[in-house]
């Protein structure tokens, strides 16, 4: 049995597999199985991981399980957020206020004193700095809110890609980002430079070289990379 097969039904309280219910159980929350075949599970005893034939991955409960990511998944135990393997072994003696799920590599996380940073593998810190907010990597970049209240975006070493900064900030998509400034949305390159001069209220990623875009006078949109229109929806 595929892992990838199996399906979360649709009130989220058991599994399917080829349209019947998976290990003849209910329980009172599931989620998707994850890679290697390992997903969250609650019942009367709390949340936990089964693998693909239902069995209990380990025997410790927490008060919330989240999908595995890079081998390994969030947990919840006593409002104290910290990472598990797929054995069920803590990864690292620290908590958090919470963690995210591991992309590239790399993991977001608040502290106890609400500030954001990233770890990785291993649980330590890739950089020095505390955020107010951080992303996810994708493509070797996130965003981050500094103290200041502006965005930037850092590489995985967490240094700046540039010297730009923003009122807010999306993740690159297709050597393109979205930015915001006094003025409004936009899109940028990875040198922090605007691809057209005009401002929209909304702007979506560059989706093969065209995206779509609310105006300031509320209507939609679609440009090119150049920020020509070429349609209004």
């Amino acid at each position: 049995m595929d892992w990838r097969d199996i399906k979360v039904s649709e009130k989220g309280n058991f599994f399917i597999y080829n349209d019947e219910i998976l290990f003849n159980k209910e329980y009172d929350a599931v989620l998707k199985f994850h890679n290697p075949g390992i997903a969250p599970v609650k019942d009367e005893s709390g949340w936990y991981h089964i693998d693909i034939n239902g069995v209990e991955v380990y025997k410790e409960r927490y008060d919330r399980t989240f999908g595995f990511y890079f081998n390994r998944a969030s947990v919840i135990d006593e409002s104290l957020w910290f990472h598990i393997n797929e054995k069920g072994e803590r990864l690292y003696s620290e908590n958090y206020a919470w963690t995210g799920n591991y992309q590239e590599n790399i993991c977001s996380v608040r502290d106890l004193n609400n500030q954001y940073f990233h770890i990785d593998l291993d649980g330590n810190s890739i950089y020095d700095s505390k955020y107010k907010f951080v992303g996810d990597f994708k493509d070797g970049y996130a965003c981050v809110k500094q103290l200041n209240g502006f965005y930037k975006h850092i590489d995985k070493n967490g240094n700046f890609l540039n010297s730009k900064e923003f009122l807010d900030l999306g993740v690159f998509h297709k050597c393109y980002a979205t930015a915001k400034d006094t003025r409004g949305w936009f899109h940028v390159d990875k040198e922090g430079n605007e691809l057209y001069c005009e401002r929209y209220n909304m702007v979506e990623p560059f989706y093969n070289g065209f995206a779509v875009v609310d105006t300031l006078i509320n209507t939609k949109q679609i440009i090119n990379e150049m920020g020509v229109v070429v349609l209004d929806i």
